[in-house]
């Protein structure tokens, strides 16, 4: 469980800056910062507290999981070994081969699928945790930038040389603990992953659009159109 949670960690690209922000070009930039948004978002209080509560509420599905992916990577042991034998053999029965050789691809899909399946609540209940993280990366990010002192940040990837002390993903984990202290790992009926992002981001184009100089507004309840 452990791996599952450290990989998700550091796989958060749904923990993404919003489209709608936009940072100043680098020209005019006064101060240009570094921040891993992924490694925020795992150091986060939210995050850390939502991982070990899943770890308890769901620890019939782990253990299960992991028993179950035992028994099956047994399984499998017996299959490579037998692939592995026909492959030695001399003359090689090439026929012998394939067949062994698509019993260890059989076994594997069949192996994933079945663990999936019996992982599937606590991998809901992990992208649920992220997709309320994501929604409130971009302030904690703002955030950072303006007690920071930054005018444009960049992704560490992006940049080639740097010096340490223009990493602020620590003050975004600051903001963030601020601003989401906690999240709930209990997943809404009919919910799922990236949807309170996607839902977000349909607010922020719609508040964008409405912004927009000359944009009508909405006409009141129960009135009808006009028409010539």
């Amino acid at each position: 469980m452990k791996k599952i949670l450290v990989a998700s960690a550091l796989a958060i690209a749904s923990v993404s800056v919003s489209p709608m922000f936009a940072a100043p070009a680098a020209a005019q930039a006064r101060a240009t910062a570094v921040a891993d948004v992924r490694v925020a978002a795992g150091k986060s209080n939210a995050f850390t507290v939502a991982t070990q509560q899943i770890e308890t509420t769901y620890k019939a599905q782990i253990d299960q999981q992991n028993t179950r992916g035992q028994t099956l990577q047994a399984e499998m042991n017996v299959l490579i070994a037998k692939y592995n034998e026909e492959t030695k053999k001399t003359p090689r029965n090439e026929a012998a081969v394939q067949a062994a050789g698509k019993a260890v691809q059989d076994k594997q899909r069949a192996a994933q699928t079945e663990l999936a399946q019996i992982g599937a609540p606590v991998e809901l209940a992990i992208a649920y945790v992220e997709d309320q993280i994501s929604v409130r990366m971009n302030e904690a990010i703002k955030a950072a930038m303006t007690a920071k002192k930054v005018d444009l940040l960049l992704n560490p990837e992006a940049v080639l040389a740097r010096e340490n002390n223009v990493d602020i993903t620590d003050a975004v984990v600051t903001e963030l603990n601020r601003i989401l202290p906690n999240v709930s790992i209990a997943v809404p009926a009919g919910y799922q992953p990236g949807q309170l992002v996607q839902q977000r981001n349909q607010q922020l184009m719609e508040a964008a659009r409405a912004a927009q100089p000359g944009a009508a507004a909405p006409a009141p309840a129960g009135t009808p159109p006009t028409t010539r």
